[in-house]
Formats: structure tokens, C-alpha cells, sequence
């Protein structure tokens, strides 16, 4: 698989949305994830569509589950 150009994230949905993208691209369903992850459907909804509210730490988990990696620049 060739790796994909990073993506610049803003906002809390700009990284829902690539995190939707790479379950997709994966094949997985959201309940895949999150019993991969260890938290339920709702969350992973929530994270996906970008909610204020969602943790960082589970964040975190789903993105490193998903094999996503987030990098910081200034």
C-alpha cells in the first residue's frame, strides 16, 4: 500500500473525517473499531463526526488502532 500525502488537520472534524477515511479504506465497520479499540459505537461515531467532546486519549487510541499517525509542526 503506498502512503498517502499527510493531511493537514484544523479542526476537530477535518480529523474525524480522516479517521472515517482510513476505516474505510481499511473496511471496517465503526463497530470493528471499536471493539478493536476498546470503546463503544457512539464514540467512535462522535470521533468521526468531528464532536468537541470526545476525549484526546480515546482519539488517540482509534488513530494509533487505525495506524494513523499525528505529528506536530511549528
Amino acid at each position: 500500500m503506498q502512503p498517502t500525502a499527510p493531511t493537514l488537520i484544523l479542526t476537530p472534524a477535518d480529523l474525524g473525517k480522516a479517521i472515517r477515511a482510513r476505516r474505510l479504506e481499511l473496511g471496517l465497520k465503526q463497530a470493528d473499531v471499536a471493539m478493536q479499540s476498546g470503546v463503544s459505537n457512539p464514540t467512535i461515531s462522535a470521533i468521526e463526526n468531528g464532536k468537541d467532546t470526545a476525549r484526546i486519549g480515546l482519539v488517540l487510541q482509534v488513530c494509533r488502532d487505525l495506524g494513523l499517525r499525528i505529528r506536530v509542526e511549528t
